[in-house]
């Protein structure tokens, strides 16, 4: 898997699991589990994503990178919504608004792995 990719799978997953344990000492025990539950909902799709993504290293061509593409954004999405359907069925008690808020917190972590991506490969173009 590229490192950059494992990286921010990574810092989502610690991401997650730090907010949910200082949450848990502000809000207790259901807000915490709720979420590292919305932080999980948000990972493993990803990582899904990411491994289809992987599964096309060395190839060039165009339909099968297309391909995995589409396999992966469905795939991620198909599981984004088996999960939070698994979770509301399952899981009682549970504080809605804290899964959601681990959900779209640890998604955010996406876009500083891009920012700290981009600022790698530019100080390589620069020579630096």
């Amino acid at each position: 898997m590229h490192l950059t990719t494992l990286r921010v799978l990574i810092w989502q997953l610690i991401f997650g699991i730090s907010f949910a344990v200082i949450l848990w000492g502000f809000f207790g025990k259901i807000v915490a589990y709720s979420t590292a539950l919305g932080s999980l909902i948000c990972v493993i799709p990803n990582a899904f994503l990411a491994s289809r993504i992987e599964a096309t290293k060395g190839t060039s061509k165009a339909k099968v990178l297309v391909s995995a593409a589409w396999i992966g954004e469905i795939g991620k999405l198909a599981l984004t919504v088996i999960l939070f359907i698994s979770v509301f069925k399952l899981v009682k008690p549970l504080a809605i608004l804290a899964l959601f808020i681990g959900y779209i917190s640890t998604q955010l972590v996406l876009f500083l792995g891009f920012f700290v991506h981009n600022n790698k490969e530019m100080d390589k173009s620069n020579g630096s």
